[in-house]
């Protein structure tokens, strides 16, 4: 696929500057936590997917498969490092400034890890070509979002996945819905 216009808007719109503007939306950082720590979802993957979205574009499976598995690897050893740090030292930190200002590093540290993270989702995206097919274009319908945020980044329905709760189910759609509800109507291109 090669539509330079959308693929110049891509470039027009950095996946950082994007993902911080949608974060800040009413009910989307709360849906990203539970997506992450009740789904076990990327949040960066789902705030590339977003991204595309915006300008009609869908990763294409295959070459999908690569480039999340590589950002995985990058998520389970850099991230969620600094994340479970950070997290394990928060009842300390409430009565020892020491242990506060080292959280606020690993803090920062995390957030710089995840800057990075979706600095490569974007070089992956933007280095599409139609000898690759990184990107196609996306035919999801602004009322279809949930649904193919929630196809896109789980591997089976939510449904049939035994391993998650009742409960867990509904909070994790619930969370999908809250974040589509927030992302603008995908534009026409021109």
């Amino acid at each position: 696929m090669r539509d330079s216009n959308r693929l110049q808007r891509l470039q027009q719109r950095p996946l950082w500057d994007f993902a911080l503007a949608l974060y800040a939306r009413p009910g989307v950082e709360q849906a990203c936590l539970t997506l992450q720590d009740e789904a076990g979802v990327d949040v960066c993957e789902l705030l590339f997917h977003c991204w595309l979205y915006q300008q009609g574009l869908a990763a294409s499976p295959g070459p999908l498969a690569t480039i999340r598995a590589e950002r995985m690897a990058w998520q389970q050893q850099v991230t969620a490092t600094l994340r479970t740090l950070r997290r394990r030292l928060k009842p300390e930190a409430a009565h020892n400034e020491a242990v506060k200002a080292l959280r606020a590093t690993l803090q920062s540290a995390e957030l710089q890890a995840e800057r990075e993270n979706l600095q490569r989702w974007q070089q992956w995206a933007l280095g599409s070509s139609d000898a690759d097919a990184r990107l196609t274009k996306s035919d999801i319908s602004q009322h279809n979002v949930a649904q193919w945020l929630q196809d896109t980044l789980f591997s089976t329905p939510l449904d049939n996945d035994l391993c998650r709760a009742p409960r867990g189910r509904e909070r994790t759609r619930a969370a999908l819905f809250a974040l589509a509800s927030q992302l603008d109507r995908c534009e026409s291109p021109r």
